[in-house]
């Protein structure tokens, strides 16, 4: 039996509504042994204890929990050359966004000319809507026989020219014959979107990019990142076993010393493709589970995750009305497309129904949603289930009628609240219109119908940063500095329920993780300042100075505080041109000096 320790704290918000405020919480071997008032406590655990009063002038919350995000994604795109709209906040440096055209040429040239001869240039965050169309002929122009491969901010499209097309043998008859793959590709631009990059990435690409020294500094950098944002849980929906470095996940991400742990589900959208037959879908899925048994980094069991509908970020998912024009008007050029085609996504779906699993979808459009429902609900006559928890992933664009589905169904939400503070001013402009951009995820609808709420940040789609995914559902204010769609604001309460116990909740784990309650593992995130007293603007900004992990005590970096909470003055010593920087290579593939001097031009800079 180990020592009981008492943490006494300004206040401890517990998101346990029997006592939702106290100011002492118990901690032995791992768990909560006691939560209330300091008297409470000390009478509860008797006399074998210890009092710490190190939080006494902290606020402290639940762990917090990032409940969907990709580390493969997260270690790959953010080692590259960011070229994103949005400022990028990541350990020891700050990477610029990049809104124009302009800019985006003049930062790729940038890191083309500091890379050596034959040397690949990877870079990820590329949008049209701010950097304009990019297809391999404007590759070749500004990248000439360097091998280019451009990742585009949703992670779902690359371009590359035609120097990286010869340099990974890629023919045009090789994208033929891949049905619906085939149909998402432009083999003569260069450009491969949702299905259609699988093709390109496992066999061609992923030797060349993917590599193990890639995914270690990159794992290395998000453990650090995830720390520096207090979060003490995450869940990646969906392992592709072809693509993810198992082994590399239980050395780094399953280390002693990482504050925080790793689920998995499995994904289903492969198996039809890989030639499983509906009665084979839950079998596999159970020796997914088996092969990735584990404590600290784990498959989740009866949790699979599947796709309906194309990117947000790309705007292909698929929308009840059409995409419009600068003008408004229908735009014939423009549709959503299918991850996994209606009828395929049903067999699959009631393969998982049928036999009990919590079933996790990707849907982005309001067509893509109705499609979803209506196969939810023609499972619920077919064999009714209670409590199923059908997870609707990402919640972009809904209706008020079918946010009334979801509640009737008994299905839950997790979304990314990031959606219309980052993109609600482009797609008025473009794609959606200004009524259906700044409905994107109707969070206050969701709450209004009891429905469950979770976030997430599908990094590397939203920064992973709880708080500022609370301080972006709260506010909704666009980087344009409007608030777009007010009336889906929600209270603090709620948006901070959404990063611990709804999250727990999402994942059938509200019962270990999530609020601060007697049994629970003792995940905790240390705060300087109230977020309820704090202006609501500065939520994401509070600095953050410890996690506490199964009981343990993680301090974090003091210069990663600071960043953190001034991100916008570390941006500010982007635009001193009195000092001559090194330019960064542009991969971010040496382990030594990875994270060092870069130049304005680039966009890179040392945290000081």
């Amino acid at each position: 039996m180990g020592t009981t320790i008492i943490y006494v704290a300004k206040k401890i918000v517990t998101m346990d509504d029997t006592q939702p405020a106290v100011d002492a919480v118990a901690v032995c071997n791992g768990r909560f042994v006691a939560v209330g008032l300091l008297s409470e406590v000390i009478n509860e655990v008797g006399s074998d204890y210890e009092i710490s009063h190190q939080f006494s002038d902290k606020v402290i919350l639940p762990g917090l929990i990032d409940q969907h995000l990709h580390p493969m994604l997260g270690a790959t795109t953010l080692t590259t050359e960011i070229i994103a709209p949005e400022d990028w906040n990541l350990p020891h440096r700050l990477q610029v966004a990049a809104t124009t055209p302009a800019e985006y040429d003049a930062r790729l040239l940038s890191a083309h000319e500091a890379l050596a001869d034959g040397e690949w240039l990877f870079t990820w965050g590329w949008h049209h809507q701010w950097h304009g169309k990019l297809d391999r002929s404007r590759l070749d122009k500004l990248t000439e026989n360097r091998p280019t491969a451009v990742w585009q901010r949703s992670c779902h499209e690359w371009v590359l020219n035609t120097a990286a097309l010869n340099a990974i043998g890629l023919e045009k008859s090789m994208t033929e014959g891949h049905g619906l793959a085939s149909t998402q590709l432009d083999f003569d631009r260069g450009h491969f979107w949702e299905n259609g990059w699988m093709i390109i990435l496992a066999r061609f690409l992923m030797p060349v990019f993917m590599t193990p020294e890639r995914f270690h500094i990159g794992l290395n950098q998000m453990v650090e990142y995830l720390h520096m944002n207090g979060v003490t849980a995450i869940n990646e929906p969906g392992i592709f076993w072809r693509n993810e470095p198992w082994e590399m996940y239980q050395e780094i991400l399953g280390h002693p010393d990482v504050p925080f742990e790793s689920t998995f589900l499995v994904e289903g959208r492969t198996q039809p493709v890989r030639g499983l037959s509906p009665s084979e879908f839950v079998s596999d899925a159970r020796s997914q589970v088996e092969r990735g048994k584990g404590n600290k980094v784990r498959v989740l069991d009866q949790h699979v995750k599947l796709f309906c509908d194309g990117a947000i970020i790309s705007q292909l998912m698929q929308m009840k009305e059409p995409y419009v024009d600068h003008e408004g008007n229908p735009d014939p050029h423009h549709h959503g497309e299918w991850l996994m085609e209606p009828g395929e996504l049903k067999t699959v779906f009631d393969a998982y129904w049928d036999a009990g699993w919590q079933i996790h979808i990707h849907v982005n459009g309001d067509l893509g949603l109705d499609v979803l429902l209506d196969i939810v609900e023609n499972a619920q006559i077919r064999t009714p289930r209670i409590d199923h928890r059908t997870v609707i992933i990402h919640f972009a664009n809904s209706t008020e009628d079918q946010v009334d589905r979801i509640a009737s169904l008994g299905a839950i939400v997790s979304a990314n609240p990031y959606y219309p503070v980052g993109f609600a001013d482009k797609y008025s402009e473009w794609g959606l219109g200004p009524e259906r951009a700044d409905a994107m995820v109707r969070s206050a609808s969701v709450l209004r119908r009891g429905i469950p709420l979770s976030f997430h940040s599908d990094l590397p789609m939203c920064p992973a940063d709880p708080m500022l995914m609370a301080s972006y559902a709260v506010n909704r204010v666009t980087h344009s500095g409007r608030v777009a769609g007010p009336e889906q604001r929600i209270a603090l309460h709620d948006a901070l329920r959404a990063v611990t116990i709804e999250a727990a909740h999402s994942w059938r784990r509200e019962d270990e993780l999530g609020s601060i309650e007697v049994g629970k593992i003792a995940n905790l995130t240390v705060l300087d300042e109230d977020p309820y007293s704090v202006d609501s603007r500065n939520i994401g900004h509070i600095a953050i100075r410890t996690t506490m992990y199964e009981g343990r005590i993680f301090n974090i970096a003091e210069d990663l505080v600071n960043q953190r909470t001034s991100p916008k003055l570390i941006g500010q010593l982007i635009t001193n041109e009195e000092s001559e920087h090194h330019v960064h290579s542009g991969c971010g593939c040496e382990v030594a000096g990875f994270i060092g001097e870069h130049t304005t031009k680039s966009g890179w800079i040392e945290n000081p």
